[in-house]
C-alpha cells in the first residue's frame, strides 16, 4: 500500500509539473517570446494561484521551458519550441530597432602581472624612458603588456597646423609595428592589449571625414574594413597576440578601472593632481594616462572602503613644439592581479633613464 500510495504522488506531482509547463507554454504564445520572464510569470501567478506556489515558481517553469534552468535540464526538455539560447531581447511593446550600443568594459582574468605604457607617442617616443621602463619590468616577468592609448600620435592627421617636415602617417604606422614587436621580444608576455588613445583615434576619425569623398570612388564597406586594428593585425602576424580595445571602452582588472584618460566628456581636472581629478570623475579605483603626470589619490568613504586613483607619466619626447614648457614626466605602472580580484599597483616615475 505504502509503494501504491508513492507512485500515486509521484504521478500526481508529475502531472501537476505538466500541468505547470503547459500553462508556461501556453502564455508564452500568448504574449510572444519578448515579454519579460518576471512579468509574464507574475500574470500566470494571478491567473493559477491554485496551480503555482507563488511568482517565483511560475517563473521558474518559465525558465525551464525556455533553457534556463541550468545545463543539466536542458537534456530533459523534450519540446525546445520555446528554448531560448542566449539573452532575451527586452523590447515587449515591439518598439523600432534601435542603433544603441552596449558599453561593455575589457575584462582581464587574475592572476596576471600587467606592464602598462601610457602615452608612448610613437615615432616621438624617448628611447632613454621605454630602455628604463623595459629593463625594470623585464625584471617584473610581466604576463600582459598593456598599451594605455596614445601608442601613436598621427601628428600628420591632427586638426593644427602641421610642419611638412615630420613623418607622414604610414611612417608613423611602419615604426609602430617595429617598436611593439620589439616591446614584446624584450617582454616576452603572453598577451598584448592595446587600448586606443585620443591621439589613435585620429586615423579611424580622418578616414570618416573621407568616406565620403572616397564614395563613388571606392566601395564604403571595403573602406570599412581600414581599420587601425587590422593594419597592425595584418602588419605584426598571427603570432602576435593582440587584443584591441576600441570605442573609448574601460579595462577592468578585478577592482581596478584602467582608462587612457580622454573617455571622460569634459576631461579631467583637479587644483591637486591628476589622480584626485580622476577619483572626482570615477569615485572608484582607477589609473590612466593622458596627462603625462604621475601622481596618486587616496580617499575613504563613510564605510572604511579605500579607494586609490593613479595617473601615469609619459615615455614620449617632453619638449614638443606645440608645448615645449609642461609640467610632464616619464612614468610607468606595473599593475598586479590576484585570483581574487586584488590589485596592487606599482606607479614609477623615470628620470634622467632612471626608474625613481
Amino acid at each position: 500500500m505504502a509503494s501504491l500510495f508513492i507512485l500515486c504522488l509521484h504521478l500526481y506531482f508529475n502531472t501537476l509539473e505538466m500541468t505547470k509547463s503547459s500553462v508556461a507554454r501556453s502564455f508564452r504564445d500568448r504574449y510572444g517570446m519578448e515579454l519579460p520572464t518576471k512579468k509574464l510569470a507574475r500574470m500566470m501567478y494571478e491567473a493559477h494561484p491554485l496551480l503555482f506556489t507563488n511568482v517565483e515558481n511560475a517563473r521558474s517553469v518559465l525558465r525551464y521551458i525556455e533553457g534556463k534552468n541550468g545545463e543539466k535540464n536542458k537534456e530533459f526538455i523534450k519540446d525546445k519550441e520555446h528554448y531560448m539560447d542566449g539573452a532575451r531581447p527586452l523590447n515587449p511593446y515591439s518598439l523600432p530597432a534601435s542603433d544603441e550600443k552596449e558599453y561593455i568594459p575589457h575584462v582581464i582574468e587574475g592572476p596576471q602581472r600587467i606592464a602598462a605604457l601610457f602615452d608612448v607617442h610613437c615615432p616621438y617616443h624617448s628611447i632613454e624612458a621605454l630602455t628604463a621602463a623595459l629593463e625594470w619590468l623585464h625584471e617584473q616577468e610581466p604576463t600582459i603588456l598593456l598599451i594605455g592609448g596614445d601608442f601613436f600620435d598621427f601628428y600628420g592627421l591632427s586638426r593644427f597646423m602641421k610642419d611638412p617636415d615630420k613623418r607622414s602617417p604610414a611612417e608613423e604606422i611602419r615604426i609602430g609595428v617595429e617598436l611593439l614587436k620589439a616591446l614584446y621580444v624584450a617582454l616576452k608576455p603572453k598577451n598584448v592589449i592595446f587600448k586606443m588613445g585620443n591621439h589613435d583615434e585620429r586615423f579611424e576619425y580622418f578616414l570618416w571625414q573621407k568616406m565620403g569623398e572616397m564614395s563613388g570612388l571606392q566601395d564604403l564597406e571595403e573602406m570599412k574594413e581600414i581599420t587601425l586594428e587590422n593594419i597592425l593585425k595584418k602588419r605584426l602576424g598571427n603570432k602576435f597576440p593582440l587584443e584591441f580595445v576600441g570605442e573609448k571602452r574601460i579595462i577592468k582588472a578585478g577592482n581596478l578601472n584602467i582608462a587612457h584618460g580622454h573617455e571622460f566628456p569634459s576631461g579631467i581636472s583637479s587644483p591637486v593632481n591628476i589622480a584626485r581629478g580622476l577619483y572626482m570623475r570615477a569615485k572608484a579605483d582607477a589609473i590612466c594616462g593622458h596627462h603625462h603626470r604621475s601622481s596618486n589619490h587616496v580617499e575613504q568613504d563613510i564605510n572604511g572602503h579605500m579607494i586609490t586613483t593613479w595617473s601615469v607619466g609619459c615615455l614620449c619626447d617632453l619638449h614638443p613644439l606645440y608645448m615645449p614648457i609642461n609640467s610632464w614626466n616619464h612614468g610607468v605602472a606595473l599593475i598586479t592581479l590576484d585570483e581574487e580580484g586584488n590589485v596592487d599597483v606599482q606607479n614609477k616615475r623615470i628620470k634622467n633613464g632612471r626608474i625613481m
